[in-house]
């Protein structure tokens, strides 16, 4: 893929990320000497073809191209680099913006779209799930008996003593005004459009 730039200032980029309020201000971003222990302890790099060395490359750079590359979305956020990193960088939270770039770029729509469904059960039930469409996977991947616990929450809590997983009325239009009062409600509609 081509390089592109933002401008002659190669640094702005990284400048961009470094300044996100999701980026930890201690961070050696800009300190980076493409050592690649990052990559060396990756998970994601060693099971897929991304390369968080090579993605802290093109930021430094100033390659826009990185918010397009595909292989973004294979870091776990598991924070191995962000331990390793020998000044300190975390390109786990590099990823992260570049993800949230990409998304707010609107070019990130299908690899996000699946997980609106976690917006639509905060807004619905005021706490998390697993929403609708992962179940097929989950059952195929940890077994029947997970669609039968799941099926029977209520009456396994019952069954327990505990009470079954429901929110007051009063703290769902709470919650539900947290969420719309920061948009997020409005961000799963577009990512699903």
């Amino acid at each position: 893929m081509e390089t592109i730039k933002i401008d002659e200032n190669p640094l702005k980029l990284a400048e961009k990320i470094v300044e996100d309020i999701k980026f930890s201000k201690d961070r050696g971003l800009l300190k980076c000497v493409q050592c690649g222990m990052c990559t060396s302890m990756c998970p994601g790099a060693r099971n897929s073809e991304y390369n968080p060395r090579t993605m802290i490359e093109k930021v430094l750079e100033g390659d826009e191209s990185i918010i397009y590359d595909e292989t973004i979305w294979n870091c776990f956020y598991c924070y191995t680099c962000h331990s390793i990193c020998p000044v300190g960088n975390s390109a786990c939270e590099v990823n992260q913006i570049l993800r949230q770039i990409a998304i707010s770029k609107g070019i990130a729509n299908e690899k996000v779209k699946p997980f609106a469904g976690f917006v639509d059960l905060m807004m619905d039930l005021g706490l998390g799930g697993i929403p609708d469409n992962f179940h097929s996977d989950l059952k195929r991947d940890v077994g029947e008996e997970w669609e039968e616990k799941n099926l029977n929450l209520n009456d396994i809590r019952e069954q327990l003593g505990l009470k079954p997983l429901e929110m007051p009325e009063e703290s769902k239009n709470e919650i539900r005004a947290l969420l719309k009062q920061t948009g997020l409600d409005k961000r799963a509609k577009k990512v699903r459009k």
